[in-house]
């Protein structure tokens, strides 16, 4: 089965545009990192601060630059506003929420080339700045029929995914948990420390998949950010959601389809 970062992907994807791949976004640039760890030059800073004048762009046909502080329900937000609507169900000090496609931040693309399906009401990229860094929160869920398309197979909520991560080096802490309405998740701690072909290094994150019966699943990544092409601000120290807040924003009910 692909790991949750290939499945992810489909956050990220530009539809037919196959020179902006999912694995160029999310692939950490082991060669990067090496060139920093042996010089850490100023014309590499210098790449870091030009990319961060990369515009932004959100998911849909039209740029997105939604800023919301999380500061509990907002009777304000409206129903196209979904960084307010997430913002609403985080704790106050998660930090400034704003919807962002990590395409147009890292690969420059265009809002057409960046935009993508959404199954979910709250799937998407969200930046989220607290303490001078930037962290991102990625949500995606996923039917049955795009699982069986990516894997050959449906989700299946009593496979074990914590065996398949003790085997990757760079992901260890996984907890998996039954809850009682037949549904599985399991979240793990991703050091991100892969090689890859992307300009973007990406920090640690927090990972989860949420397996349901009905053979779909919901992805999500909580990550400390990234650095190099298109960065908007240094790495978070701690990814941006916890454990206990991944799983209240993945078990409630604002995040499926309505029926």
């Amino acid at each position: 089965m692909n790991d949750v970062r290939e499945l992810l992907g489909r956050a990220v994807e530009g539809a037919g545009k196959p020179e902006f791949s999912a694995g160029a976004v999310y692939a950490k640039a082991a060669r990067i990192r090496r060139r920093r760890r042996a010089a850490a030059s100023a014309a590499v800073l210098a790449v870091v601060a030009a990319g961060a004048m990369l515009p932004r762009a959100g998911g849909d046909e039209d740029p997105v630059h939604t800023s919301v502080a999380s500061a509990g329900p907002s009777p304000s937000a409206s129903a196209d506003d979904r960084a307010g609507r997430l913002a609403a169900l985080l704790p106050p000090d998660v930090g400034e929420i704003e919807e962002v496609s990590l395409l147009a931040l890292i690969k420059g693309a265009t809002p057409e080339q960046a935009r993508t399906a959404r199954l979910g009401p709250l799937d998407g990229q969200y930046a989220i700045r607290k303490d001078g860094g930037v962290g991102y929160l990625v949500l995606t869920l996923e039917d049955r029929e795009t699982v069986e398309q990516k894997t050959g197979r449906p989700a299946d909520p009593d496979e074990d995914l914590c065996v398949r991560v003790g085997q990757e080096p760079s992901r260890t802490d996984c907890e998996r948990e039954e809850l009682p309405d037949g549904r599985t998740l399991t979240t793990w701690r991703d050091t991100m420390d892969v090689g890859g072909d992307d300009s973007a290094d990406w920090g640690p994150e927090l990972a989860a998949r949420l397996t349901q019966p009905d053979g779909s699943q919901f992805l999500v990544r909580s990550s400390t950010g990234f650095e190099g092409s298109g960065t908007q601000g240094p790495l978070l120290s701690e990814p941006p959601l916890t454990r206990q807040q991944l799983k209240k924003l993945l078990t409630g009910p604002e995040v499926l389809p309505k029926g």
